[in-house]
């Protein structure tokens, strides 16, 4: 990851962390976070702006220089949600 703004929002888990979120787990799969995981900062269809995802759930926007949740990144841009073909 050679993009200094990608690597901004980006960080990796710390038990300090891991204590602090597995609360409520990742908030676009539910999933627990696991210690030295590798997350990101991401905006999705919660309220309250960005929240930390793990990196798999989530998508580099070079639109708008910041991680999307995976499922509201294709629902943002009904270019790319949709069916090939048309």
């Amino acid at each position: 990851m050679k993009d200094p703004l990608r690597r901004k929002h980006t960080l990796i888990i710390d038990l300090e962390k891991l204590n602090t979120l597995n609360a409520e787990g990742c908030p676009a799969c539910g999933r627990k976070f696991t210690l030295g995981e590798i997350a990101v900062l991401a905006s999705g269809p919660w309220e309250g702006g960005p929240r930390v995802v793990h990196e798999s759930d989530a998508v580099w926007d070079p639109k708008t220089n910041t991680f999307l949740e995976r499922k509201f990144y294709s629902l943002s841009d009904p270019v790319r949600s949709a069916p090939a073909g048309r």
